[in-house]
């Protein structure tokens, strides 16, 4: 019997193991370290805020993976052996494969800060992130400040967990205005406004120089590179964007770049091997996408993909139309289609914001035209399926 392997048991490899498993009668097996059981990631910020357990956050019975013959290995993998068909476990242990599935995720980016190691340090990616960050900031006693460093969406989660818990944040960004290398000037300076008025610390167009450590080598202060500040804390968290978690790899003779390299069939150069999720790099961009989509509902639609190829239907992954989700405190996101910090050549931008400055609407229209590109929304819930047609259909504005 067939035997395909998964690292890695997110969102990309339990999708390609449960559709492989409705497909066919193949030998499933899913090493990961990271928990017994699969689990919204994106659900993690909420079981620290208190408003879910973590056994809410999987999606399915601990007896499903049993019942559906698909075996879960608890352990690391060390290595890859693509000319032998075999994976080195931490344990010790070897497991060899017909087919091998790359779904490892990504992990906290570290620029060589110095004091980046330290207690009291740390990113927020993984269960082990998040019990870390119990122990770390349990209360506002405990942790009478919070540094965080990088204006991301993972850092604005971080923001938000730590403020529920009453614990002082300050917020250090690099840009001169939230995210602004995604979102046009003025729903970026709408978030601002929004952050500083739940009390965040926020301070752009700052950079971190070190972190400074006490006498029992935990994190105490943070030192601002421009001015030289020193900002007392005990909890530091880098959110300075993640990047695929791919070390492992660097002797497999699988062709990397920052990630896993693969086509549109997520094939790396090594025959039956495969990358999925955040770990996989497309060769080349797919329309007006990064080669490195970080996304759960890309990761979800890669696996989809990858089963129908592994269980002999040849399948190109193909996204369709670009479209994402968050949250910035009270404040709910979504994307259709292409909005861009700053109109491309050819696009006018159309923008709206509420007097109580909460909601505002952005919508791209390609000059002369007149065809619909894109909305980005904050505030106001739209329906997906409505702004997918429009694209599909290349609606005009007007």
């Amino acid at each position: 019997m067939e035997h395909i392997v998964i690292i890695g048991n997110g969102i990309s490899g339990v999708t390609t193991a449960r559709h492989i498993r409705k497909l066919s009668d193949k030998k499933i097996s899913i090493i990961s370290a990271e928990t017994d059981h699969f689990f919204s990631r994106t659900a993690l910020m909420y079981i620290y805020m208190g408003h879910m357990k973590y056994e809410h956050t999987k999606p399915y019975e601990d007896y499903f993976w049993e019942k559906n013959r698909i075996e879960l290995v608890r352990d690391y993998v060390r290595s890859v052996r693509p000319d032998t068909k075999e994976v080195l476990l931490e344990s010790g242990q070897t497991m060899s494969y017909d087919k091998l599935v790359i779904a490892v995720g990504s992990k906290s980016n570290k620029f060589g800060w110095p004091g980046q190691e330290l207690d009291g340090v740390q990113g927020l990616y993984s269960y082990q992130d998040l019990q870390l960050l119990e122990q770390n900031a349990p209360n506002k006693n405990v942790c009478k400040r919070a540094v965080i460093v990088g204006g991301g969406l993972i850092g604005i989660e971080l923001a938000e967990m730590l403020h529920t818990r009453n614990i002082p944040v300050t917020f250090l960004v690099r840009e001169d205005s939230f995210w602004n290398g995604i979102l046009p000037q003025g729903e970026s300076e709408m978030i601002n406004r929004h952050i500083r008025n739940h009390h965040i610390d926020l301070r752009l167009g700052v950079n971190l120089k070190e972190i400074l450590a006490n006498e029992q080598g935990k994190a105490r202060a943070v030192v601002i590179q421009e001015t030289g500040e020193e900002i007392a804390c005990d909890l530091v968290g880098l959110t300075a964007g993640v990047s695929p978690n791919v070390d492992f790899l660097r002797d497999s003779g699988i062709e990397l770049g920052r990630g896993v390299k693969v086509n549109r069939l997520l094939e790396t150069n090594k025959k039956d091997i495969y990358a999925i999720g955040d770990c996989a790099e497309q060769h080349e961009a797919i329309g007006n996408r990064r080669t490195i989509e970080a996304v759960w509902y890309t990761g979800r639609m890669m696996g989809e993909a990858l089963a129908q190829t592994l269980c002999g239907h040849r399948t190109e992954y193909n996204p369709g139309h670009w479209f994402n989700s968050a949250k910035f405190f009270d404040i709910e996101y979504q994307t259709y289609g292409w909005v861009f910090a700053h109109p491309r050549e050819g696009v006018e931008h159309f923008h709206w914001k509420h007097e109580d400055d909460t909601k505002c609407i952005t919508v791209a229209t390609e000059i002369g035209t007149g065809k619909f590109l894109g909305i980005n929304t904050f505030g106001i819930r739209l329906r997906h399926e409505v702004f997918d047609r429009w694209l599909t259909e290349q609606r005009s504005t007007q």
